[in-house]
């Protein structure tokens, strides 16, 4: 059971569990309702809207830091890995980042609306094909209190009506962010129904979100492994998103030594903590001994754990043995697998077999290298001599996202608010009849 959907520590009574079920049905039936509404807003009422929304969040800093603080320092939180509590921290810069990331998606264009394709049937008729808002989204998230508002500021842009479930660790932090947004939208055309909290701790609030069939359209997980597969084996309802990110890093024999360890490095301490983080690192076989002793030197001065193949141990012999395992672990944290490949075959090979989709980089000066690598990786984003840490939709100028999507349904990498967006045909005709 995910951390996120685990009970709270006071069991409800049958009671008071049936009563829970019931508030948050209706929460989401009321999201539904007014999904048409929000489907319709203008452009210029959607802006105005995020505009409000990203003065009070800078206006309200002190106010959500403060909160933050209490989640931070709670009992609760006080076994929390150092990862989870970097993900669940807020500071004023953060803040401002959120608030950033608004002004962005206002600046975007209206994703609503626009004529994707259009062509004449031979009996006259003239078919158009536009985009439209998805619905209602759900949306389960770990200790980011940050997708809060990246979650409302999106759906507002999109047109759709979105049913939010924070994690317990970010109690406090949550709902002072939502006191600040419905501050906000209340003096705007967004209704506010259409935004749906959902404020409990017990395990139900993920169980009604999953099973709303018919009521909500979308889910979208926002967290680790397992909550991400407790999401895919659990929801009635369709699943994007959900994937981890176990990212590679290729070195290839035609690499820059000092471009590749930089690349390598940021990628893996930059902020170890984020699914676009490196968790292993492959080397070509020809380039080892010249990238080891200063990759490795520096791997160490960052407090990076390492694990290893043979070939990287009989140089290095404190770094610990790989095993499948470490490929295939997600670590969020200062470690790292690396391994010794024959050539750019060998390292593609492995990361379409290791990888969750996510993030995979190549560091070459070779162009068939660089090409062969583009076509045989089958993941959502492949970068070419730059750090993965890229893979966030601020990065790819959306602003901000609702999660990286590691499936090749609809939407790969990550989820802005054209991602948001599905089609409709509009079919216009003179009384044709088949």
């Amino acid at each position: 059971m995910s951390s996120e959907c685990a009970t709270d520590s006071q069991d409800l009574s049958q009671e008071q569990r049936a009563e829970l079920i019931i508030k948050l049905n209706d929460q989401i039936k009321l999201a539904k309702k007014n999904a048409i509404f929000m489907a319709n807003i203008s452009e210029a009422d959607k802006n105005y809207a995020l505009d409000l929304l990203e003065r009070e969040l800078r206006e309200s800093t002190h106010y959500i830091v403060e909160a933050n603080k209490q989640d931070l320092n709670s009992p609760e939180n006080a076994s929390l890995s150092n990862t989870l509590k970097d993900r669940l921290m807020l500071n004023t810069d953060r803040i401002m980042s959120m608030a950033n990331g608004i002004r962005k998606i206002i600046n975007m264009k209206d994703p609503v609306n626009e004529v994707l394709d259009g062509w004449q049937h031979p009996n006259g008729m003239r078919i158009t094909k536009i985009s439209v808002p998805i619905g209602v989204i759900g949306i389960i998230y770990e200790a980011r209190p940050n997708v809060t508002t990246d979650a409302i500021a999106l759906a507002i842009k999109s047109g759709n009506a979105v049913v939010l479930r924070g994690s317990r660790q970010a109690w406090n932090t949550n709902l002072a962010i939502m006191e600040v947004i419905y501050r906000a939208l209340k003096q705007t055309k967004i209704p506010i129904d259409a935004i749906q909290y959902l404020g409990d701790k017990s395990r139900e609030g993920c169980k009604v979100l999953l099973r709303a069939q018919g009521k909500i359209d979308l889910v979208i997980p926002r967290g680790g492994e397992s909550l991400n597969k407790f999401v895919m084996d659990n929801s009635l309802i369709p699943v994007m998103g959900a994937g981890g990110g176990i990212c590679h890093t290729y070195v290839d024999q035609f690499a820059d030594i000092e471009k590749a360890v930089a690349i390598a490095i940021n990628a893996k301490v930059q902020r170890p903590s984020v699914c676009n983080s490196c968790e292993t690192i492959l080397l070509h076989q020809d380039i080892k001994d010249e990238i080891l002793p200063v990759l490795v030197d520096e791997l160490v001065k960052h407090g990076v754990e390492i694990f290893a193949d043979q070939a990287v141990r009989s140089q290095f012999p404190f770094v610990k043995e790989a095993t499948d395992e470490n490929y295939a672990t997600e670590y969020l944290d200062l470690k790292v697998s690396m391994k010794v490949v024959e050539n750019v075959e060998e390292a593609v090979k492995h990361i379409n077999f290791y990888s969750t989709g996510h993030s995979e980089a190549i560091v070459t000066d070779d162009i068939q290298s660089a090409d062969y690598f583009k076509r045989m990786v089958s993941s959502a984003c492949v970068y070419v001599n730059a750090s993965t840490r890229f893979t966030d939709g601020d990065e790819f100028g959306y602003g901000a996202e609702m999660g990286i999507s590691t499936g090749k349904m609809h939407a790969r990498g990550p989820i802005g608010a054209r991602e948001l967006c599905t089609y409709k045909f509009i079919i216009e005709g003179k009384g044709q009849t088949r």
